[in-house]
């Protein structure tokens, strides 16, 4: 099981036999392994990754974790071809309505419907008497954990410390994220 952390550094497109592959370059700088949790201590068996000064996450490991504290690990651990799972915060939206947040229609823009282009209409019937929980209402989008599965790794650069991943990934530019095999 490979694991490591990084920084989204951008996208691209690469040629890649004859066609043209969208790409997400992501920086890992070489992580430290800053704790080893143990089942016997712990309850539980993980590794805890530092990236720089401050970035830390832990990961669960299902055997030994074969590591040590003040471990060194690369992109080296990935290989062209392997599938990943990448998570990190999404790109905070702001307090947004329900047109742009739920994907509403809105209403009409005629019969009387004066400054309701984009309001959300009825919120629901009268036999409960109040707002049924997990009722779609604008609010607060983005900035919350995404996790994409099955990423391709398309190349690893262990001279620059780039990993080139088939697709989108969340975030922006510079954002932390959680990489780890796709077998996890």
């Amino acid at each position: 099981m490979a694991y490591i952390l990084a920084k989204k550094y951008g996208s691209t497109q690469i040629w890649k036999e004859n066609r043209v592959v969208p790409v997400t370059i992501v920086e890992a700088l070489p992580n430290t392994v800053s704790l080893v949790r143990t089942k016997a201590r712990d309850g539980y068996q993980a590794i805890q990754l530092q990236l720089g000064k401050r970035a830390k996450r832990e990961f669960r490991v299902p055997g030994e974790p074969g590591k040590a504290i003040g471990d060194k690990l690369t992109v080296a651990v990935f290989n062209s071809g392997d599938h990943v799972k990448v998570s990190g915060i999404s790109k905070g939206r702001g307090f947004q309505g329900v047109v742009k947040r739920h994907g509403f229609h809105g209403g009409p823009k005629t019969h009387g419907q004066k400054d309701r282009l984009r309001a959300p209409g009825s919120i629901g019937s009268t036999a409960p008497q109040r707002v049924v929980p997990g009722r779609k209402m604008p609010g607060q989008m983005g900035n919350v954990r995404v996790t994409v599965s099955n990423l391709e790794v398309v190349s690893v650069d262990t001279e620059k410390n780039q990993i080139f991943l088939k697709g989108a990934v969340p975030g922006a530019k510079g954002g932390l994220l959680e990489i780890r095999s796709a077998k996890s």
